[in-house]
């Protein structure tokens, strides 16, 4: 029997590799002959960089770059296999998690450390970035990626803008002739799960900077400053990104990275599936398992588990989902090209038990599973005699 196991992270508790391995460790227990097959995978959000380093034999790369408040911060970013990919989640270096919830505030947080990332990257001489842009704690559409590349960016009377979101009501101009030159050289692809444009009611600043930290006049203004950051975009470069689909993401950085970096916008998971072979491997496996930390109503937009198992139906392949927790709506799943959902707890506990013990959990799930499915073979065997 051949079984491909495609998880995401179990996020804050075991990465998409660590998954994988226990899955196959509770399946050898029954079927010690099985050839498995495993293949972390991810939707372009949080464990983007260690999946895609996992599936491939490449290399995570820690560094110090500043965070959205300019301070020093360990972060990192991943090599590919084939040694010309890097892949860079923007909040390791511009995450809303890297600070505090009484400091968040986008009229004064940048992207900055995302250029930094992305300066680091080239700097290993790679011909593709990936950028997975997720999580923000900015509203600067990427101008302080931008100035990190070595663009700046003036107000009327020449001075330099500080960084941070409400800084564009004042752009007046800005400077590209020490823009870094290789990022015109470089394919940029980001993963980005949501259409919203950069400003208006369903722009970057009224849909996401309230829970970064904006009260509804900060909302306001920092619309405004991205419509004037627009505008210095369309005069300057002749792009018209404002109402580009996706181009309010992540604070506007999809904006950003679409007119300085010339970036193509895609669904993470899409991006992911491409870069390990997921179709492939699907049509090498008799049955293919996925899952992550909880699975519910949500899973369709997006999600890992739903992407695998769409691949997975595209060849009449069978799919069992292993989840941390099956929550709200998680039924509808079964129309969504599952045949089967599980979850590792067996009892109730708590959740930072069930964490704790997340590992064995999903052996002991995983083994319970294979059991049916030996049961399941050899009830048609049955059958047919």
């Amino acid at each position: 029997m051949k079984i491909l196991i495609a998880p995401d992270s179990y996020k804050n508790c075991l990465t998409a590799r660590q998954v994988a391995q226990n899955i196959g460790a509770g399946i050898q227990r029954i079927i010690p002959d099985a050839a498995i097959r495993d293949l972390p995978v991810a939707d372009g959000g949080e464990g983007t960089v260690q999946a895609l380093v996992d599936a491939t034999g490449g290399e995570i790369i820690t560094t110090v770059v500043f965070d959205p408040l300019m301070r020093e911060v360990e972060s990192f970013y991943g090599i590919l296999g084939d040694g010309k990919t890097a892949v860079i989640e923007m909040a390791a270096a511009s995450g809303l998690e890297l600070i505090d919830e009484t400091e968040r505030n986008p009229a004064l947080t940048t992207t900055y450390g995302t250029g930094q990332l992305i300066k680091k990257a080239l700097d290993n001489g790679v011909e593709h970035i990936i950028i997975g842009i997720g999580g923000s704690a900015t509203n600067d559409g990427g101008a302080g990626m931008v100035e990190a590349l070595g663009g700046n960016f003036r107000n009327q009377q020449g001075e330099l803008l500080d960084k941070g979101g409400l800084e564009l009501k004042d752009l007046h101009s800005m400077d590209l002739s020490a823009f870094d030159q290789r990022v015109a050289e470089t394919k940029f692809t980001v993963a980005c799960d949501v259409d919203n444009p950069l400003t208006g009611i369903n722009g970057a600043s009224q849909i996401y900077g309230p829970q970064k930290g904006a009260l509804k006049e900060l909302v306001g203004q920092l619309d405004e400053a991205l419509k004037n950051f627009a505008a210095l975009i369309r005069e300057n470069l002749g792009k018209d990104v404002e109402f580009v689909p996706g181009a309010g993401a992540a604070g506007g950085l999809g904006a950003g990275l679409m007119a300085f970096c010339n970036a193509e916008l895609k669904p993470g998971f899409q991006i992911v599936r491409e870069k390990v072979h997921l179709d492939e491997a699907v049509q090498w496996a008799d049955i293919v398992i996925t899952g992550e930390g909880k699975m519910d109503h949500q899973t369709p937009f997006g999600k890992t588990p739903h992407g695998v198992a769409q691949t997975a139906k595209k060849y009449a392949k069978p799919v069992i989902g292993i989840a941390g927790t099956l929550g709200e709506g998680y039924e509808a799943l079964y129309e969504q090209g599952f045949d089967a959902l599980l979850s590792i707890t067996d009892k109730p506990m708590r959740l930072e038990d069930a964490m704790r013990d997340a590992g064995q959990l999903l052996q002991d799930t995983a083994a319970n599973m294979m059991r049916l499915v030996v049961l399941g073979a050899k009830t048609l065997d049955w059958r047919k005699e």
